[in-house]
């Protein structure tokens, strides 16, 4: 190998969103994650959403007015042809 290209490997403290910390070895000094065996749903057996910026609140309000449109709607008669879109 040749030297002074490489990165310097190094103890790593890895720090769980959940307050779980661990020491690996990485080129960085100090790891912060979101989720880790401790707290992940797979390694727990328990049922957590694991909800990034929001998005679980998003979904729910977008369809708290409107519902499941798409779910109410009747199924397509076998005669019926779709909706063909206006060419000018």
């Amino acid at each position: 190998m040749k030297d002074g290209i490489h990165p310097n490997y190094m103890e790593t403290t890895v720090t769980c969103g959940c307050g779980n910390s661990f020491t690996t070895r990485s080129t960085k000094p100090e790891l912060k994650i979101d989720i880790c065996n401790v707290c992940h749903p797979f390694y727990t057996g328990k049922l957590k959403y694991v909800d990034t910026a929001g998005r679980i609140e998003k979904f729910q309000k977008k369809f708290a007015t409107t519902g499941y449109a798409s779910l109410r709607r009747g199924k397509k008669e076998k005669g019926e042809e779709p909706a063909k879109a206006e060419t000018e």
